[in-house]
């Protein structure tokens, strides 16, 4: 392929209507971080809240499920961290041909924590027959309704705390057929991506925004953006509902935050080396 001049050029573009699909070529010498690799990974622990995409594996019992990678067996957190240091490797220059082929893996893989279901590509693609298409979801999303299969993922991540939550995505939730986005008895919240408008129909409304601060959990639902032509001449702009899921005993001060525990180190550090310099230990 003929190496391009400036910035990341894309190839291979694929429009189709309102969907672009492409793939980048970087010029030699330069580097190119991608959103996903300088912001995402498998997981994320702010404030007690454990935020992941898809799943955490579990078997029809409802414990961890292993997955075998070589020798070695992988399960809950320990998956997930394994699952985020060969995606990181699979974008790096020391990457292998079996790195890349994970990432294929975590985009369709039976027990993959991004996809969490058996993936029908293929036939819902190329087969008439919709029987064909369903798509078998890993037994995680029949457990997490539970509150202590939740509280067994918290512990996992070392959250817990009794405000802990998780906060779920990927999955649609179908509210014209009486879904609710809480799970658990509080435990498990599921925003998706129904912003998208390919989903509106799936679930009747355009998607959730949760919404966290000093006082609690808060969610929105969002009707669909009708029109710029509706918004300009009716004012009609985003509808959204408001709903109060969760009220903090006591409002969270900035000390009880991930960025408050931070400061704290940072003062203490501060502290020691102050002590050091008026001991003499440093000139």
């Amino acid at each position: 392929m003929e190496c391009v001049k400036g910035r990341p050029q894309p190839f291979g573009v694929e429009i189709r209507k309102d969907h672009i699909n492409f793939a980048v070529q970087v010029p030699t010498g330069k580097k190119c971080e991608l959103l996903l690799y300088k912001k995402g990974s498998m997981y994320r622990i702010f404030n007690d809240n454990l935020l992941y995409h898809g799943c955490v594996p579990l078997d029809e019992s409802g414990n961890f499920d292993g997955v075998v990678f070589g020798k070695r067996c992988y399960r809950g957190r320990e998956y997930l961290d394994y699952a985020e240091h060969v995606a990181r490797r699979a974008w790096s220059k020391e990457a292998k041909e079996k790195d890349r082929d994970f990432m294929w893996y975590l985009w369709c893989g039976r027990k993959s924590p991004l996809s969490g279901r058996n993936t029908k590509t293929f036939e819902r693609t190329y087969v008439l027959d919709e029987s064909t298409w369903y798509e078998e979801s890993n037994p995680y999303y029949k457990f997490y309704e539970e509150e202590k299969v939740c509280n067994m993922i918290l512990h996992e991540f070392g959250l817990y705390s009794e405000r802990a939550h998780i906060i779920n995505g990927h999955t649609p939730v179908r509210t014209s057929k009486g879904e609710h986005p809480v799970r658990a008895n509080g435990k498990l919240m599921v925003i998706d991506g129904g912003f998208c408008k390919s989903y509106h129909k799936t679930t009747g409304i355009a998607g959730y925004t949760l919404i966290f601060n000093s006082h609690g959990i808060r969610i929105k639902s969002h009707q669909p953006f009708l029109s710029v032509y509706a918004a300009l001449t009716e004012n009609k702009d985003i509808e959204s509902k408001s709903e109060l899921v969760e009220t903090e005993k006591e409002r969270l001060m900035v000390r009880d935050t991930d960025s408050g525990k931070k400061i704290k180190e940072d003062i203490e550090a501060l502290k020691m080396l102050l002590r050091a310099y008026r001991e003499g230990e440093l000139e």
